[in-house]
């Protein structure tokens, strides 16, 4: 499949596209949670109190029997005081750390990758360090609430642009909302919340994860 690139301007331009689910390795999410865990000595119920996820589905993901969505991967990221590129950066050795006036590129294709059983992200300009918003280009592949083992919740604000297909916003608060290519939206995270994409495509969004 060709690799990750922006539409051009113009009606001929192709359809977004994200890698595939066998293109998705990442990293080893769970080998790097258990050794940040175990070089704190923290035990899982420590890190379920630091995190507000549960002893169990933190085992679970150590042991790569779960996999965590990226609003998991920020509350734990949060409890535990580290970024949360830190635990999904595939290059954790070549970090930008603040300075003035710096930047990160993205270019077509690149960017740390994570999959879930519900979608497939990318966290783009990953190499920056401390840093507030998160960019995240994501192929939701869920096609019902249910298939989320827990709802996402996070205590950070979220931007969402749909580029491709339509995605269903689902909400504790609100009824469900559908966005369609172009549409956008704007949301506290702290409530609970999911995405399913609708119709015979999947939705691809781009999506930016603001800590509060």
């Amino acid at each position: 499949m060709p690799e990750l690139s922006w539409a051009e301007h113009g009606d001929t331009a192709g359809p977004i596209e994200a890698p595939r689910d066998d293109e998705l390795k990442g990293v080893d999410v769970g080998a790097r949670l258990l050794k940040l865990r175990k070089s704190r000595r923290l035990t899982l119920q420590d890190v379920s109190a630091l995190t507000g996820v549960s002893a169990s589905a933190f085992s679970k993901i150590e042991r790569n029997e779960l996999s965590p969505t990226i609003s998991t991967m920020q509350r734990i990221a949060q409890g535990l005081e580290v970024e949360l590129v830190t635990l999904l950066s595939a290059d954790q050795d070549n970090t930008t750390f603040s300075f003035p006036g710096r930047r990160s590129v993205s270019r077509a294709g690149s960017g740390s990758k994570h999959a879930t059983g519900t979608c497939n992200n990318v966290l783009l300009c990953a190499d920056l360090k401390n840093k507030r918003a998160t960019p995240i280009l994501t192929t939701v592949t869920a096609r019902s609430p249910d298939e989320y083992p827990t709802w996402a919740k996070s205590e950070a604000e979220i931007f969402v642009m749909v580029l491709e297909g339509t995605l269903v916003v689902h909400s504790r608060l609100y009824e469900p909302l559908e966005l369609n290519k172009g549409d956008s939206v704007y949301y506290d995270a702290t409530t609970e919340h999911t995405w399913t994409s609708k119709g015979p495509t999947n939705a691809v969004v781009l999506w930016v994860l603001v800590d509060l």
